[in-house]
């Protein structure tokens, strides 16, 4: 059976079955039989949805919401299989992130100009597009009732432009995305969950990361829910974490500016030492051959997104 986590406040997770298991969470809301889906995965994780609403009882007709913290293919490359199969879901996404939804060919180039396109067609397979009626965009403080259950919608950049967060209202935490970063569960060391952020191509923006972030804390979540992998508590300490290795990775990127051909192979390097380093600071013993498994597509993502971010500075 795939992951799952039934957090008892009427928010679960499981496993979104993309790549490897317990690498992505897909996330559910129900009140009162309606449910809202918090991003999607891949193709390949319709199953995994179908088999949740199972077990909670409930049909493909009770999805009322598919929302998609942004556009990034492992959050959201399963949305079009996920709006035919449920007849009266909307979906809600960014306003930057709607028109590449309803018509994803752009989506598909740009991702296969990173990826290449052998490996977008394997891993996601055919991105099927969404009738723009169906499209619901959430600007800044859009609010979308599930059964009377109010989710808010926050415009968050920082990660990527198209990038929200929603609050939910019942419980004041907030579903993250990857603005509140990595928290992989194979790292934890009894209760402490270790958190690094994703600074991937092509919009990372770390002034605009660090005011998202702390536009996320000025709500006092008790807890936040990552895709990437669910549920982290202890919030403010946890942001603290995130605020020092991002302003660490950043510093690497400006230290290897001027590197030339060799930039890249140097951010990625470094950034990769100083990762393990605070994995091991944390407390964790696992073989570097499994922190590289884990971490691989990652490690190479950042160096990618720190490259491009510099190349946006001036002199």
């Amino acid at each position: 059976m795939f992951d799952w986590r039934d957090y008892g406040n009427g928010i679960v997770a499981f496993d979104a079955g993309y790549v490897r298991p317990i690498l992505a969470a897909i996330h559910m809301v129900i009140e009162n039989g309606r449910v809202a889906i918090i991003d999607t995965g891949s193709n390949d994780s319709l199953p995994n949805a179908l088999a949740a609403l199972e077990r909670l009882g409930l049909g493909s007709a009770a999805v009322d919401y598919v929302f998609l913290t942004h556009i990034h293919l492992d959050h959201a490359g399963g949305a079009g299989r996920m709006l035919q199969c449920f007849p009266n879901a909307r979906l809600v996404v960014h306003p930057r992130g709607a028109r590449h939804m309803a018509e994803p060919s752009k989506l598909i180039a740009g991702v296969s100009a990173v990826y290449g396109a052998e490996y977008v067609e394997r891993v996601y397979g055919e991105i099927q597009p969404i009738p723009a009626e169906r499209i619901i965009e959430a600007a800044d403080g859009h609010v979308v009732s599930l059964a009377g259950r109010e989710l808010l919608c926050l415009d968050t950049p920082g990660h990527a432009r198209h990038h929200i967060c929603i609050v939910d209202t019942r419980t004041t935490e907030i579903f993250t995305g990857d603005m509140f970063g990595l928290s992989y569960r194979e790292l934890d060391v009894g209760d402490r969950q270790f958190i690094f952020p994703t600074t991937t191509p092509t919009q990372f923006e770390p002034d605009e990361m660090r005011k998202s972030i702390a536009r996320l804390l000025s709500y006092r979540p008790e807890a936040m829910y990552l895709t990437h992998y669910s549920r982290v508590g202890d919030v403010a300490s946890k942001a603290d974490s995130l605020l020092r290795h991002l302003d660490a990775m950043v510093n690497i990127a400006l230290q290897e500016k001027a590197a030339g051909d060799e930039r890249h192979v140097r951010i990625k390097e470094r950034t990769t030492d100083y990762l393990f380093s605070a994995i091991r600071a944390h407390g964790c013993t696992l073989p570097d051959a499994e922190l590289h498994a884990i971490w691989a597509t990652d490690l190479e993502l950042n160096a990618q997104g720190l490259g491009v971010w510099l190349d946006t500075l001036k002199g």
